[in-house]
């Protein structure tokens, strides 16, 4: 199974409601989050290696989200679930989510990305494993499937880790792992008869409260301008008048 999440394509440059409310998004262009393009196109992978029998690709948020699912069903995933819901769902609340598709499922491995790159929370995929009580493997830049274990190698602070979990697991992936395939207009168009599971959110008899309350938004400050000095000793008193050395 494959988690996928609806978000501003990362070459749109994000613009803010004049109120500061949140983010404008109409006329924005929607994509599937990068990361989790990463990881379905494993997950792809997987299955044509022979180590996989069905790909889900799975997401939750509001009706457009069929867009990008019919995207991951023309890249190759067998059939997609969409769990509809009309307000920010965080990250908590997804993996609860998540959880319950994925025991109804009886899902051997789920990938998803590390990260949004809307909310940066890096937190469903560990949450996800925790209530599932099952391994996890985090930042994958390499993924080997093989006699009921999964091989990842990780990328850390230090280098590279390498760890091996038992399956089922919950894997989060990295940019590094791989470079998604491109969707032809053939697989287009097989993509609309595949299955497409439309639920409710509240199907799951889940706690949706939101515990989080965003008071507002703000654009990141400009970049100062920089100084330009004529040698070593003028970039030392540069630095010293900032109060940097």
């Amino acid at each position: 199974m494959v988690c996928l999440k609806r978000v501003v394509d990362y070459n749109v440059r994000v613009r803010l409601k004049p109120d500061g409310s949140g983010v404008i998004l109409d006329g924005v262009k929607m994509s599937i989050n990068p990361f989790d393009e990463i990881a379905l196109e494993e997950a792809l992978r997987i299955k044509e290696r022979g180590a996989a029998q069905e790909v889900i690709a799975l997401s939750i948020g509001s009706p457009d989200a069929q867009q990008q699912l019919r995207t991951a069903l023309a890249m190759g995933a067998d059939r997609a679930i969409l769990v509809e819901a009309d307000t920010t769902v965080e990250p908590l609340t997804a993996a609860r989510i998540m959880l319950a598709i994925v025991e109804q499922e009886q899902a051997g491995l789920v990938i998803l990305g590390k990260q949004a790159i809307d909310d940066d929370n890096s937190q469903t995929a560990q949450m996800l494993a925790a209530l599932w009580d099952r391994p996890q493997a985090t930042f994958a830049s390499g993924v080997e499937i093989a006699d009921g274990k999964a091989t990842v190698t990780r990328e850390v602070d230090s280098g590279l880790e390498i760890v091996a979990v038992e399956l089922p697991a919950v894997i989060s992936v990295d940019l590094r792992l791989n470079e998604p395939r491109y969707v032809k207009l053939p697989d287009i168009m097989k993509a609309k008869r595949k299955p497409l599971e439309v639920r409710g959110l509240g199907d799951f008899g889940i706690d949706t409260a939101p515990q989080l309350a965003v008071s507002n938004y703000e654009p990141p400050p400009q970049r100062a301008k920089g100084v330009i000095v004529e040698d070593v000793d003028g970039l030392v008193q540069a630095l010293k008048d900032k109060g940097l050395v």
